[in-house]
């Protein structure tokens, strides 16, 4: 006798042995033991998930006559009468099945249609089945609308698809429709621990597992991999032999990589990544594994109580509990997300795994909690921090005075180990200069800094005098909202107006630089330099400032403009905004007190449409 495969030899054959659609099958369990039957069905889901099975079953239980012949409509067919064994083997001659993906044309629906005019031949009901019923032609679904609404009593349609979207909706108002879910792995693990304990294999846990993922939901995948894996493994199922078949990779190494991400070792990661390149393990799998724990690490972060209900049936469980605890959440959350969108990057990269490579170090490029080191810090770029000039002018806030002051002090202490090299001199920028306020302590630790620098034939830094920034709380406060503060007209602020607008109206600029310039303030002006303000540091770009200095040039305005952040009380946009609030007012006040409008809204019971006045 041939080997019957896995998938055929355990499909089952009534409802009782049905996995995983338990909603489809009480809603027909009770359709039949009611006996309110509809006569057309839909069955819908991906592959695998058991449409062609329940329609066998269904089409059973309507014509089942028992085991003595004396039964009637039942949803327990007894699968050992004949009409039973007939349409398990594909020989019932009133259950027909129609593959449309084959016979798709009108002439095919139009020939199974014919057979409907004749009544049952052996058993209580006909039932034509039409799997992947999305594939026919718009004239095959037109042909068989009528038969399909109102069929003979003696016959019931079973419709079967992968794609309920291609299906016509003259076609779904038709018939009762039923999604076969895909099964979780838990499911599919189950089952296949029954059917290998029937097939008397031996079987890992972590193997049958491993299956379980790889089915995608589908049970049918399932037993062909299981079939598959028992040809592989020579009779016996174990982790290492169903990993190298399947291709997936080792959870040690995903654990390796999360690790080493955690800590911030790239070289861990690079060489991680060497390991799988010279296994020949597939990186789309890497990165799905690395998702997997990386999801059940995020429940273990949000959840806390999940990391201890581990029941010892996922050895893996421990190992993600502690990773979870050693990564912070929104770490856990980002590389997630870049090992999601990390999968679709990989066809697009020559080697693949160079693409998998550079996925895992954007982590270590944008880590949350990671450090940047920018040239406009002069100690993390490298410059020793007792060779740091601080300046201080005139501080809005006394706390950052007081720690400018002693940072200077600090720096002077050290000053004198510093090589001469190093000395930074600041030049001051064109303009007028600000008043420097110097507290005693800062003067005698500069004294003693001169001095000290003087005696060793090292140049003294010069402290030039610049305004001071405000502090970082209030320049992100700055970013986040807009000000609320009223408007304060002054003198620049009229002639920044009217330059600007004069700009607008000469279409010289546009885009950024027409931001830049309404939402800023004129906050100084010199001969040769302005100093403007801004609320949002995304205005102050160098491509936008040197596009409104060539603007202001052509009306000629020869200066530098120098662009600082902080709260706007008097801006051009301010302006506008608050000129074309009073039209408004002025406009719904002139509407309003119109006798003919008043006339009509007393004798007509009329109303003025909000937001529909407009200014002329």
């Amino acid at each position: 006798m041939s080997y019957l495969v896995l998938a055929r030899k355990y499909r089952p054959r009534n409802f009782e042995e049905m996995v995983g659609q338990q909603h489809v099958v009480q809603a027909l369990s009770n359709a039949l033991t009611t006996q309110r039957l509809h006569h057309a069905y839909l069955f819908t889901g991906t592959r695998g998930v058991g449409k062609t099975t329940v329609s066998r079953i269904l089409a059973k239980s309507l014509n089942c006559p028992g085991p003595d012949g004396q039964g009637g409509i039942t949803a327990t067919p007894c699968g050992v009468c004949q009409a039973c064994k007939d349409i398990d083997s594909g020989r019932f001659v009133d259950y027909t099945e129609l593959d449309a993906a084959s016979n798709r044309g009108v002439d095919e629906v139009q020939s199974l249609l014919e057979q409907a005019v004749y009544k049952p031949v052996q058993g209580r009901f006909k039932v034509f089945m039409i799997d992947e019923v999305h594939m026919l032609t718009p004239t095959a679904f037109n042909a068989m609308l009528k038969t399909l609404e109102e069929p003979p009593e003696y016959l019931k349609f079973v419709l079967a698809t992968t794609d309920p979207q291609k299906v016509p909706v003259t076609v779904l108002s038709r018939c009762l429709q039923f999604n076969l879910r895909p099964m979780a792995p838990e499911t599919v693990l189950e089952h296949l621990t029954q059917v290998l304990q029937t097939e008397q294999v031996p079987a890992e846990v972590q193997a049958l597992r491993l299956l379980a993922r790889a089915a995608r939901g589908s049970m049918r995948d399932a037993l062909s991999l299981t079939d598959q894996a028992i040809a592989f493994g020579n009779g016996t199922l174990v982790e290492a032999g169903v990993r190298q078949m399947l291709g997936t990779v080792d959870r040690g190494h995903v654990f390796r990589l999360i690790d080493a991400l955690a800590a911030g070792d790239g070289k861990t990661v690079v060489e991680t990544s060497e390991v799988l390149r010279r296994d020949g393990l597939s990186a789309a799998s890497t990165l799905e594994e690395m998702t997997t724990v990386l999801q059940a690490m995020a429940v273990m972060q949000a959840v806390p109580a999940r990391a201890g209900l581990a029941d010892g049936t996922d050895p893996d469980a421990a190992e993600t509990a502690r990773l979870a605890a050693s990564m912070p959440p929104d770490e856990t959350q980002l590389l997630y997300s870049l090992c999601l969108h990390g999968r679709g990057e990989l066809g697009l990269a020559p080697d693949e795994y160079a693409a998998l490579t550079m996925v895992l170090l954007r982590l270590l490029a944008f880590k949350p909690s990671g450090e940047k080191k920018t040239l406009n810090d002069p100690v993390r770029a490298g410059l020793p921090a007792e060779r740091v000039a601080v300046v201080v002018a005139p501080a809005a806030s006394p706390v950052v005075a007081e720690a400018a002051t002693a940072s200077v002090a600090a720096g002077a202490k050290a000053s004198a180990a510093a090589p001469a090299e190093m000395a930074q001199v600041v030049a001051a920028p064109p303009g007028h200069r600000l008043a420097v306020v110097e507290p005693p302590a800062l003067a005698e630790a500069r004294k003693a800094s001169v001095i000290t620098d003087a005696a060793q034939g090292t140049p003294a830094v010069v402290a030039i005098p610049v305004r001071v920034q405000p502090p970082p709380g209030a320049r992100d406060m700055a970013r986040e909202r807009p000000s609320d503060t009223p408007l304060v007209t002054s003198e620049d602020g009229d002639y920044w107006h009217d330059t600007v607008m004069q700009l607008v109206v000469a279409e010289t600029i546009g885009a950024l630089t027409r931001e830049l310039a309404l939402q800023s303030q004129l906050v100084a002006r010199d001969v040769d330099q302005w100093l403007l303000r801004v609320e949002r540091e995304s205005l102050n770009q160098p491509a936008s400032r040197e596009k409104l200095q060539a603007a202001l040039a052509t009306l000629g305005h020869g200066v530098k403009l120098i662009v600082e952040i902080g709260n706007v009380t008097d801006s051009p946009a301010r302006r506008n905004k608050l000129d074309s609030e009073a039209r408004q007012r002025a406009a719904e006040e002139a509407i309003h007190n119109d006798p003919l409008v008043q006339s009509m809204m007393r004798d007509f019971d009329a109303r003025i449409v909000p937001g529909t006045l407009r200014p002329v």
